[in-house]
């Protein structure tokens, strides 16, 4: 049986599914990139496909799940810190992007370095999509290693992955070939929950082999949004709660076919988020300090059914 990791979007809220693949970890004494057989992630849970899949020495990873977990903690202020001068902007957010990409760069520049796709220990899927050709794009490590135009530096991948509309400006990854350029932006905005992309790549990887999902999520959203606001917002009210909603909506979608699709061999990890913790880019330390405590909850809560997930894994 073939093992799959799929790890959600949502930001800052990346810290709650690293935090249960480090108890995977140590529960297991192995790294992710040696339990799975492919990693897929969108946006932050893409980050954390690449970094858990990057080689260190001796066919190690550089890092473990605990160390990806710790970017959050000391890096999150860098990747959405708000140049002083955009505050003073007409319109506040409605003119640009939220962050500028500097901040995001400088850490994935640090995290990857020269890393490439094909070097990735298992197999990895990350998710992006092209604007221009109004397509889903794929960072695949399979395809990378097979054509040396699609073997993209990792910190391309994931600066590309998690480029969501109104918080960073779209990536343009130049080919050098006849294709030009590629426009890339969150691969979220179709596949927030990439499980179902990782179940077919699977299936194309492992033809005839059966196939155990592990989809961790970062939190399904709780607050409402209200009829009588609702009903009254024009274009520029409803960018970001849409945005919220093609993210929410996704990742229960996929959730719902794949447990009709796999059965037990499908298992989801999914917590519910307080409407305090739903924010993308709040990386204030006390907003870190209640995500952590969520993530401690989450695996205290399902302390047996890791068990077990890590016993199927070990084996």
């Amino acid at each position: 049986m073939r093992k799959i990791l799929s790890i959600d979007g949502g930001g800052i809220r990346g810290i709650v599914p690293a935090l249960v693949l480090a108890k995977i970890e140590h529960l297991t004494g192995k790294p992710v990139a040696h339990l799975f057989d492919l990693v897929a992630g969108t946006s932050t849970g893409g980050i954390l496909a690449l970094a858990l899949a990057k080689p260190g020495v001796e066919h190690r990873p550089q890092y473990s799940a605990g160390d990806v977990a710790a970017l959050y903690e000391d890096e999150g202020a860098t990747i959405f810190r708000k140049p002083a001068w955009r505050k003073f902007l007409p319109a506040g957010n409605l003119l640009e992007e939220r962050y500028a990409v500097t901040g995001i760069e400088d850490v994935l520049e640090r995290y990857f370095g020269e890393a490439r796709l094909n070097e990735a220990l298992t197999e990895v899927l990350v998710t992006s999509y092209e604007i221009e050709r109004r397509a889903p794009f794929f960072f695949r490590s399979s395809k990378a290693r097979e054509d040396a135009g699609y073997d993209f530096p990792m910190k391309q991948a994931a600066r590309a992955t998690s480029a969501a509309p109104t918080y960073f400006e779209p990536l343009k990854i130049e080919t050098g070939g006849a294709k030009g350029y590629y426009a890339l932006v969150d691969g979220g905005l179709y596949a927030n929950n990439p499980a179902m992309c990782a179940t077919v790549e699977g299936q194309e990887l492992f033809p005839g082999e059966e196939l155990f999902v592990v989809s961790l999520g970062t939190g399904a959203l709780t607050r409402p949004l209200s009829y009588r606001h609702a009903r009254t917002w024009g274009l520029a009210r409803w960018a970001k709660p849409v945005l919220e909603i093609v993210f929410d909506g996704v990742s229960s979608t996929v959730d719902f076919q794949l447990r009709q699709l796999l059965g037990r061999r499908y298992f989801r990890l999914q917590p519910k988020l307080d409407e305090s913790l739903q924010e993308m880019d709040n990386a204030s330390p006390s907003n870190i300090r209640n995500l952590k405590l969520l993530a401690e909850e989450v695996i205290r809560e399902h302390a047996a059914g890791l068990d077990q997930l890590c016993e199927m894994l070990s084996s």
